[in-house]
C-alpha cells in the first residue's frame, strides 16, 4: 500500500516538473512523454524497485487514460460547425494518413525481418494506446510492445508535427489538427492543442476516426503480411 502510494506520488511529481521545465523552454527533447519515463526509470534502478510493484500503484493513473482521451469530446461540441463544413476535407485525410500508416509499418517490418507477432504489434502505432492494446492482441500481437511503439510514436509526432507544418507554411488549422491527429494520437492532439482550440478539435476528431479505422482495417491488412 505504503510503495503504490509513492508510485503515484513520484509519477505526479517527476510528470509535473517536467511538464513546468517543457513549458518554460518550450523546448520539444524536454516534453514530459520524453522526460517523464526517462526519470522514473532511473529512480526505478536507482531504487531497485521492480516494475510490478512501481506498477501496482501507478496503475490507477493508467486508468485514467480513457476518461481523459473521452474528455476531448468538449472542444468537438464547441466547435462542431468547424467540423461539419470541414468533413469531407477531415475524412479523406483520416482515411488515407490510417491506411498508410498501417501499411508502411507493415512493409518495414516485413523489410527488416521481423516476425509475425512484432510486425503485428507495430501495425497499430499510430493510435491511442489503448486502442492499439486492443488491436495489436486481436490480431496477434504483443500488446507490451505495441505500447512502447505508440509512445514513441507520440514522441515523435509532438517533435517532427510542427517541424512539418513550419517547413511547408501549413497554415491551416484544419490541417494541423488532421496531421497531429492523424499520425501521432493523443500526443499530437495535445500538441493540437497548444496550436490553437480549432487545432485541438479537429485533431480529437482525426484520433478517434484513425482508431476506428484501424481496428476494422489492422486485422485485414495483417492477413495479407
Amino acid at each position: 500500500m505504503i510503495s503504490g502510494f509513492i508510485a503515484i506520488i513520484a509519477t505526479i511529481a517527476v510528470y509535473a516538473g517536467s511538464k513546468w521545465c517543457y513549458k518554460r523552454t518550450g523546448k520539444a527533447f524536454l516534453t514530459p512523454l520524453l522526460i517523464a519515463p526517462l526519470i522514473l526509470i532511473v529512480i526505478l534502478a536507482c531504487t531497485h524497485i521492480s516494475y510490478s510493484t512501481y506498477n501496482g500503484g501507478a496503475k490507477v493513473l493508467t486508468s485514467l487514460l480513457q476518461p481523459a482521451t473521452v474528455a476531448f469530446a468538449i472542444p468537438l461540441y464547441k466547435f462542431f460547425p468547424v467540423l461539419k463544413k470541414h468533413v469531407r476535407e477531415i475524412l479523406s485525410g483520416v482515411v488515407v494518413g490510417s491506411f498508410m500508416s498501417i501499411f508502411s509499418a507493415a512493409c518495414l517490418a516485413v523489410l527488416f525481418g521481423f516476425n509475425g507477432s512484432l510486425l503485428h504489434s507495430i501495425m497499430p502505432y499510430s493510435v491511442t494506446t489503448p486502442i492499439a492494446m486492443g488491436v495489436s492482441q486481436k490480431i496477434g500481437g504483443i500488446p507490451t510492445v505495441t505500447a512502447v511503439f505508440v509512445i514513441i510514436t507520440g514522441i515523435l509526432g509532438t517533435i517532427i508535427g510542427p517541424l512539418i507544418i513550419r517547413i511547408f507554411r501549413i497554415n491551416s488549422e484544419i490541417a494541423r489538427g488532421v496531421l497531429l491527429g492523424t499520425s501521432s494520437h493523443g500526443a499530437g492532439t495535445s500538441k493540437a492543442l497548444e496550436m490553437s482550440s480549432i487545432s485541438g478539435a479537429i485533431s480529437s476528431v482525426c484520433m478517434v476516426l484513425a482508431a476506428i479505422i484501424s481496428f476494422c482495417a489492422s486485422p485485414i491488412i495483417a492477413t495479407l503480411f
